[in-house]
């Protein structure tokens, strides 16, 4: 069984001690699903969404959650990034793909930014549209690639 990283050996969580790990090349893919009306995926290729330009505000919102990832998940370190790249793509009728790929040479992986900026990304998917279609679905968050540290590269099937 793998060992919990984040627990110590009283079962109390902690950060866990990167310092004498090796500067390597990181890489982290995230991908996820956002579900929606025909009507509205229209209305956001067409650049009809009342707030703006709903796939560059979330691109750029995507990339500040990266940035601040471990203000919001706890035991998170601070990384200093030196890619993060969030897009879309629209797969009609009613669906668009969200992917972030964060990147960075450092001692801890970047899977928890890639992730954080495909959820805020799908989040203000989401908060853009919300007056058109409400029914929209956030669905399939997950780590599609990650290579780099000791655990080597894993790629999702």
């Amino acid at each position: 069984m793998t060992e919990l990283t984040h627990i110590d050996e009283r079962g109390q969580a902690n950060m866990v001690d990167v310092s004498a790990k090796e500067n390597t090349a990181r890489v982290a893919v995230a991908r996820s699903v956002v579900r929606m009306q025909p009507a509205t995926l229209e209305a956001i290729v067409a650049n009809r969404i009342h707030k703006g330009e709903v796939f560059a505000t979330a691109r750029i919102a995507g990339i500040q959650a990266a940035k601040r990832c471990s203000e919001l998940i706890p035991l998170c370190h601070a990384l200093l990034l030196s890619k993060v790249s969030v897009d879309f793509e629209v797969v009609h009728p009613d669906q668009v793909i969200v992917t972030a790929e964060c990147r960075l040479t450092g001692q801890t992986g970047v899977e928890m930014e890639a992730l954080t900026a495909v959820t805020v990304a799908a989040l203000t998917l989401y908060d853009m549209c919300k007056a058109m279609d409400r029914g929209m679905v956030i669905a399939d968050t997950r780590l599609v690639h990650k290579s780099g540290g000791k655990t080597g590269t894993f790629e999702a099937p």
